[in-house]
């Protein structure tokens, strides 16, 4: 049985890598909610380093997931295109979500290889995207690389976050063994080719990191997923009770993977002394199956 390679993001050489890309495009999308004080540092930087610079990235989507603050102007001015999440696609509807960000800034983006980042990194380093471009640039068999990096919360060193260790490597070590040595599979940071993302449904909400890792293993093969070590990552630490929605869409996610009758479409969360909340499962189809993506998208895989 094959199962994902793992590599270290130092392995790859950023000068050597622009030398690889040859005719290759690459994106990099940025889905972002209320993300002022960390979106502008991290698109500057992309910009400077890796467009400008070595000429590796060839543009910076940031799809604006209906922020009510100043992310899409300050993305904007660091020079990124911003893209509004609730003008793309509306015939899918206009609401959000991290799946639904995903999926419309992959409509949005044109590069041959997609790489996504979070935008409320405040260590945020450009190794983040050359060490996800190393394997799609360096092997052909490679069709979605997944980061993860030591997380220091309390001045503690961890591994996953909570959800992880408490929900996504569970399930994955007892129902999809392939996929049970990814280090974080639930991390913000990763990517592939458009020919391999183009073909999957993406999750609407917090199901999709597991579901895209799930469904890419199940259609191409655990072995064309690569991991990568990306170092020392900071970012916000969530209280336990916002956590509660992500873990029971993942569950949702992945129980239905699994096997279609194990989680119901949707269900309420009724934690004590909080407001309940509603967790609805959705998901968006391939691209490949729009017929207006494939209209923009000249070479799209049919």
């Amino acid at each position: 049985m094959s199962t994902p390679r793992t590599h270290v993001a130092t392995e790859f050489d950023p000068t050597a890598l622009a030398g690889a890309k040859g005719a290759t495009s690459v994106s990099v999308c940025i889905p972002a909610r209320n993300e002022e004080p960390t979106v502008g540092q991290i698109v500057e930087r992309i910009r400077t380093d890796l467009v400008e610079g070595l000429r590796l990235v060839d543009e910076i989507v940031v799809i604006d997931d209906h922020s009510t603050d100043r992310t899409s102007a300050v993305a904007a001015a660091a020079g990124a295109t911003v893209v509004d999440a609730s003008t793309v696609l509306v015939e899918f509807g206009r609401g959000h979500g991290k799946g639904e960000a995903l999926w419309k800034s992959l409509y949005a983006s044109t590069g041959d290889l997609v790489i996504w980042v979070d935008a409320d990194v405040r260590d945020f380093s450009t190794r983040f995207i050359t060490g996800l471009l190393g394997p799609l640039l360096t092997d052909p068999t490679i069709g979605f690389v997944k980061g993860f990096y030591e997380r220091p919360v309390d001045g503690q060193v961890r591994g996953g976050g909570r959800v992880t260790e408490l929900v996504a490597r569970p399930l994955l070590t007892m129902c999809f063994t392939e996929l049970a040595g990814i280090v974080q599979p639930l991390s913000g940071e990763y990517g592939g080719r458009r020919s391999v993302l183009e073909q999957i449904g993406f999750v609407t909400g917090y199901g999709v990191d597991i579901a895209m890792l799930i469904d890419i293993a199940e259609r191409f093969g655990a072995g064309s997923i690569a991991q990568v070590d990306l170092g020392e990552r900071i970012h916000r630490n969530r209280p336990l009770h916002e956590l509660a929605p992500q873990a029971a869409q993942v569950l949702q996610a992945a129980l239905r993977r699994a096997d279609a009758d194990l989680a119901v479409d949707a269900f309420t969360l009724r934690p004590p002394d909080l407001d309940e909340i509603d967790i609805v499962y959705a998901e968006r189809p391939p691209l490949v199956t729009l017929v207006d993506y494939r209209a923009s998208h000249p070479g799209t895989d049919d």
